[in-house]
C-alpha cells in the first residue's frame, strides 16, 4: 500500500504553482480523500488547452462550471457551449445542502453560494441574444462542412470567395452565395472566370445549391448575417470578474455539425483578428468545446488540417481552448497531443470498444506509483477524476486521482424570468437583436445582371435599326416576271405592227401619184 506522506508530499511539490491558480480539488488514495493533497492547475498554463472527458453522467458539466467559476473570480472571461440550457444556472447562487458542504469540507474549501456575470446567446435568437457570422467570415472549408460537400465541392466554394475577394464582394448570407454561384457557373460570369479561377460545372453548382436551399427550409440560414458578433464582446468584465458568455444551442440540438462548425468559426476569428502576446500571467479568454467529438465526426482533411493549425497557433494569442467528450479517441491525434492539461472522469469497459478505448486512453498517461491507471480509470465515482496538468516549467505533473471542489453556483437552469432578465438588461442586445442589410455580392449581381441586360437590349434595338435601313430587293418575284415579260412582248409586238401600218400608208401614198 502506497504510503500516504510520500503521496501528499509528491502532489504537493508537483502542484505547487508560483503564480495564481486555480484549485481543482484534494487526491484521493486508497479510497480516502486527503485534503492536504491540493490540485491546482496553474492560470499561465491554461492556454496550452485541455481535455474535460468522462462518460455520461460522471460530472463534466460540473467540471465545465467549477474551472468557469474560478476562471471568472480571477478576471478572465470564459466562453462555453450550453448544449441542454442548463448552465444558465451560473447566474444565480446555489442552494446549500449537506452534500455540498460535506464535499467542501472534505477538499478543504467550506461551500459558499455565490454567482457570476453571464451573458446569453443563442443561434436562432431564442433564449439569448442573436449570434451571426457572414458567410465570407466562415470561409469555404467551414461552410462546405456543414453544407456536407465532397473535396471537390468545396474547391469551387473556395474559387468562387477568391473571385468574391478580388472584386469587393461581400458575402453575407445564403442569398448572396446563391447568386453569385448561379452568376459565375450559368451566367455572364462563366467566361469571366474561366482562366483566373476555373470553370465551374453545372453538376458542382446545382449540388451546393440544392443543399444551401436544404438548409434554408430546415430554418438554419438565421446564423448568416449582419450585425455580424464582434468577438471582443467576449472579453467584457463586470465589477472585476470575468464574463461568462454561453451559447444555448438546446433548440438545435440536432444540428451538431452547424453548431459545432460555427464554434470553431469563433476560434478562427479570435485567431485571425487576436494580436500576439505571448506567454501571460493568465490567459486573455478560455474557450470550453463541448461535446467536441461531433466536431471531428466525418471531417474532411482540410477541416482538421484547419483546426490542428487554429489550435497550435491560437496559444500565442493567449487564449485556452478545452476541448470537452466522452473519450480522448473522440479527438484527433494531432490535436489531442496539444492537450496539455487532463482532467479524466471515469470510463466504463461495459463493450468491447470501450475497453479498447480505456486501453489507449491509459497510454496517454504517465506511469503512477499510486495507481493502476486501467483499475482507477474504471472505479471514479462522479464528481472524481483523474488529473494531471502542466506545471510551471511545462512538464506533466503527477497522475492523481481527485476529489473535484463543488460549484458555487446552481448547477442547473435559472428560471425563466431570471434569463429574460439577463437578456433584457445586456447592452449587446440593442446592437445584435435586429439584422442588418448592406450592400453585398447579391445587390452587386443583380447590378452586373441589369448592365447585361441593358446591353443586350440596346444589340437587338441597333439590329433592328440596321435591318429598317437595309436597300430594297431588287429581286422579282414570278407574277413580276411574267408581267415584265407580257409588256415587253407586247410593246415588240405594237413596234412590228405600227411599222407595217406606216409601210403600208407609204405605198398607198406612192401609188396614188
Amino acid at each position: 500500500m502506497a504510503n500516504k506522506e510520500q503521496f501528499i508530499e509528491k502532489v504537493q511539490a508537483s502542484y505547487n504553482p508560483k503564480g495564481a491558480f486555480i484549485y481543482l480539488g484534494a487526491g484521493i488514495l486508497n479510497g480516502e480523500i486527503l485534503a492536504e493533497a491540493k490540485v491546482n492547475l496553474a492560470l499561465k498554463m491554461m492556454n496550452r488547452h485541455g481535455l474535460i472527458a468522462g462518460a455520461t453522467g460522471t460530472g463534466k458539466t460540473r467540471t465545465l462550471q467549477l474551472i468557469a467559476e474560478q476562471l471568472s473570480d480571477a478576471s478572465v472571461p470564459v466562453f462555453m457551449l450550453d448544449v441542454k440550457g442548463d448552465l444558465s444556472g451560473l447566474a444565480v447562487p446555489g442552494v446549500t445542502n449537506q452534500a455540498l458542504l460535506d464535499r467542501g469540507n472534505a477538499v478543504g474549501l467550506p461551500f459558499e453560494p455565490a454567482s457570476f456575470p453571464v451573458e446569453l446567446y443563442s443561434l436562432s435568437g431564442h433564449k439569448g441574444i442573436p449570434m451571426r457570422i457572414t458567410i465570407g467570415d466562415f470561409g469555404p472549408v467551414l461552410l462546405g462542412r456543414i453544407l456536407e460537400l465532397n473535396e471537390t465541392q468545396t474547391g469551387v466554394l473556395a474559387a468562387m470567395f477568391k473571385y468574391a475577394q478580388d472584386h469587393q464582394m461581400p458575402l453575407i448570407d445564403f442569398t448572396d452565395t446563391k447568386k453569385l454561384l448561379t452568376y459565375l457557373a450559368d451566367g455572364p460570369g462563366s467566361e469571366e472566370i474561366k482562366n483566373d479561377y476555373g470553370k465551374i460545372s453545372s453538376a458542382s453548382s446545382g449540388t451546393i445549391l440544392r443543399k444551401i436551399v436544404a438548409l434554408e427550409q430546415q430554418g438554419l440560414a438565421y446564423i448568416f448575417g449582419e450585425n455580424e458578433f464582434d468577438i471582443n464582446d467576449l472579453f467584457q468584465k463586470v465589477d472585476g470578474k470575468g464574463i461568462i458568455s454561453l451559447l444555448n444551442i438546446s433548440d438545435v440540438q440536432d444540428q451538431p455539425v452547424l453548431y459545432s462548425t460555427f464554434l470553431l468559426s469563433l476560434l478562427a476569428q479570435l485567431f485571425k483578428n487576436m494580436p500576439e502576446v505571448g506567454d501571460l500571467d493568465k490567459p486573455k479568454l478560455v474557450f470550453f468545446f463541448d461535446e467536441a467529438h461531433l466536431l471531428f465526426n466525418g471531417a474532411s482533411k482540410a477541416f482538421l488540417t484547419q483546426v490542428d493549425q487554429i489550435i497550435r497557433l491560437i496559444r500565442s494569442k493567449g487564449i485556452g481552448v478545452f476541448f470537452c467528450t466522452q473519450s480522448p479517441t473522440d479527438v484527433p491525434e494531432s490535436v489531442l497531443a496539444q492537450l496539455g492539461n487532463r482532467v479524466q472522469h471515469a470510463l466504463r469497459a461495459f463493450t468491447p470498444n470501450d475497453a479498447e478505448n480505456l486501453k489507449k486512453t491509459v497510454k496517454t498517461y504517465p506511469k503512477s506509483d499510486f495507481y493502476e491507471i486501467d483499475q482507477i480509470l474504471t472505479s471514479l465515482g462522479t464528481g472524481q477524476a483523474l488529473i494531471t496538468v502542466l506545471n510551471d516549467k511545462g512538464i506533466p505533473t503527477e497522475v492523481v486521482a481527485t476529489h473535484l471542489v463543488p460549484a458555487r453556483a446552481v448547477m442547473g437552469p435559472a428560471d425563466d424570468a431570471t434569463i429574460n432578465q439577463i437578456i433584457n438588461q445586456s447592452d449587446l442586445k440593442v446592437k445584435y437583436q435586429e439584422r442588418q442589410e448592406n450592400r453585398s455580392a447579391a445587390e452587386m449581381i443583380d447590378e452586373k445582371m441589369e448592365v447585361v441586360q441593358q446591353e443586350e437590349q440596346r444589340a437587338a434595338a441597333e439590329k433592328e435599326a440596321a435591318k429598317a435601313d437595309r436597300p430594297t430587293s431588287r429581286r422579282q418575284t414570278p407574277l413580276e416576271a411574267a408581267q415584265r415579260t407580257a409588256t415587253t412582248t407586247l410593246a415588240r409586238e405594237g413596234v412590228k405592227l405600227l411599222g407595217k401600218l406606216a409601210t403600208g400608208l407609204l405605198n398607198a401614198f406612192l401609188k396614188k401619184k
